[in-house]
C-alpha cells in the first residue's frame, strides 16, 4: 500500500532533517503501516532523487545545524530557567538580558503606572465603552486563525466586547489583538497617558505601531511563533502562561510558514514532530504588573489563564535600535 501524499511529505522532510530512520519507521507503524512496509518506504524515500538532491544542495545546512546543536547543548548544560527579578536597572537589563539574548520576568516593571487601575476591564468599559473597535471573532471555527486572521475581523463596541469577556466564560473565540491596532484609534489616545516607560527600556518618542494592545477572555490561545523584534510583554490584568523555546532551536520546530510552528508546545505530538523532542521548553506565568522580555527569535506559545489585558513594546531604547530577524518564508 503506497503512502498518502501527506505521509510522503512528512517522511521526506524528516529524512532531510536527519531524524534517525528507525524513529521514522516507529512513527509509520504507529500510524498503521506494517513494520516491513514501513522500512521499505523509508528506504525508498531515502533514495528518492528529490531527497538526495535536497541533502546535497544544503551546502551550509549541516554546518549551521551543527553550530545550533552546540549552542543548544551549552544551553542545556547551563540549566538556565527564566529568571524572575526586581530592581533591574536599564544598564543591567541591556547587558544581562537584551544583548545576552536571554528572557527574564521583571516583576516590578509596571509599578506606579496608572494603567494598572485604568486598564482593568471595568474601568475600560466605563471610560471607553462606546468606542467601536475591531476585534477577532469566530476564531474557534478556523484552525488557521493565527496565520490567516483577516476572515475573523469584526467591529463592535468596546463595552459589549468587554461584557462578553467577563460573562462568556473561557473561550478562544473572541480576542482583541495587535493586528486590530486599537491604540492607533483617535478615541483611545487617552490610554497613552497611563504609560510610564522607563528610559533605557522603551524608546522615549512614540513610534507608530510600537505599542500593541491585547484583550481577551480566559482560554485565549496564541500558537507557537516567534517575533521579528525583541518584545517587552507587559501584563496589566489577569495572568498568561508562556511556553518559550530558544531561537537557536529553530531547526527543531518544523517552521514552514513565516514565523509560525505547527507544534503545540504544551502537548507536542512527537510522532508527527519527532525532532521537537530535543527542544528545551521553558514555562512561565506572567501576572499583573510584570513584564516578560522575549528576545528576538525566541519561540513562544501563550494561554490566558484569566480575562486578560496585556500590552507589548517593540521600540526598545537600545544603542543601534532593536535588532531585527529577517524572515524568508
Amino acid at each position: 500500500m503506497a503512502l498518502s501524499p501527506s505521509w510522503d511529505a512528512w517522511l521526506s522532510e524528516n529524512l532531510l532533517r536527519g531524524v534517525p530512520e528507525e524513529a521514522l519507521v516507529r512513527a509509520l507503524v504507529a500510524g498503521g503501516v506494517a513494520a516491513e512496509e514501513a522500512r521499505a518506504e523509508v528506504s525508498l524515500a531515502r533514495r528518492h532523487p528529490a531527497v538526495v538532491a535536497g541533502g546535497s544542495r544544503t551546502t551550509l545546512g549541516p554546518e549551521v545545524v551543527s553550530l545550533l546543536d552546540v549552542r543548544s547543548a551549552l544551553h542545556a548544560q547551563s540549566r538556565r530557567t527564566v529568571e524572575r527579578r526586581r530592581g533591574v536597572s536599564a544598564e543591567e537589563f541591556q547587558a544581562r538580558y537584551y544583548r545576552a539574548h536571554r528572557p527574564v520576568v521583571l516583576e516590578d516593571f509596571l509599578e506606579g503606572w496608572p494603567l494598572l487601575e485604568r486598564w482593568r476591564p471595568a474601568a475600560l468599559a466605563r471610560d471607553y465603552g462606546d468606542v467601536e473597535v475591531e476585534v477577532m471573532a469566530g476564531r474557534e471555527a478556523r484552525a488557521d486563525h493565527d496565520v490567516s486572521p483577516d476572515a475573523c475581523r469584526t467591529v463592535m463596541r468596546l463595552g459589549d466586547f468587554l461584557h462578553r469577556l467577563e460573562h462568556g466564560g473561557p473561550s478562544n473565540d473572541l480576542y482583541l489583538t495587535a493586528r486590530n491596532f486599537a491604540l492607533e484609534r483617535p478615541e483611545l489616545q487617552g490610554l497613552w497617558e497611563d504609560l510610564r516607560p522607563a528610559p533605557g527600556f522603551v524608546y522615549p518618542t512614540r513610534q507608530p505601531g510600537s505599542l500593541k494592545l491585547w484583550v481577551g477572555p480566559e482560554g485565549t490561545r496564541t500558537a507557537l511563533h516567534h517575533d521579528v523584534d525583541s518584545v517587552l510583554f507587559c501584563q496589566v490584568h489577569g495572568r498568561k502562561r508562556f511556553w518559550l523555546v530558544p531561537s537557536h532551536e529553530t531547526p527543531r520546530l518544523y517552521n514552514r510558514e513565516h514565523v509560525w510552528s505547527p507544534v503545540d508546545a504544551a502537548a507536542p505530538d512527537l510522532e508527527r514532530f519527532p525532532d521537537f523532542a530535543r527542544a528545551h521548553v521553558h514555562e512561565v506565568v506572567v501576572g499583573p504588573g510584570e513584564m516578560l522580555f522575549i528576545p528576538v527569535g525566541w519561540w513562544h506559545q501563550v494561554l490566558a489563564l484569566d480575562v486578560s489585558v496585556s500590552l507589548t513594546f517593540q521600540s526598545l531604547d537600545v544603542p543601534g535600535g532593536n535588532a531585527r530577524w529577517h524572515t524568508f518564508g
